[in-house]
């Protein structure tokens, strides 16, 4: 029973007949320059690859940032209305001992 080339990996045999096949497309002479494209095609997409990380970790401290900003406000905010509160609260207990 023959296993598909690429079910269990590709073992020694297979990439000998890539190898023979990508020379009976592109010749041997083209060979240096399709590797070298290759090599230079590879470097591009790591750059790319470098730029996205680099975005999305600046995306990242962004939003850390911006949520510790936001945490801070949002204490202030409490604090506010925790003395509104004790104001309203003084005032009516001031109110209810002059009624009394």
């Amino acid at each position: 029973m023959m296993i598909p080339l690429f079910i269990g990996g590709i073992g020694g045999p297979e990439i000998v007949l890539i190898f023979l096949l990508v020379i009976l497309l592109f010749g041997a002479d083209k060979l240096p320059k399709l590797a070298r494209s290759s090599g230079e095609a590879m470097g591009e997409f790591q750059k790319g690859r470098e730029e996205v990380e680099r975005e999305l970790k600046a995306a990242k401290e962004s939003t850390v940032s911006t949520k510790s900003g936001s945490d801070e406000a949002s204490a202030n905010d409490v604090e506010d209305i925790e003395t509104t509160t004790d104001a309203v609260d003084d005032d009516a207990t001031d109110k209810n001992a002059s009624l009394a």
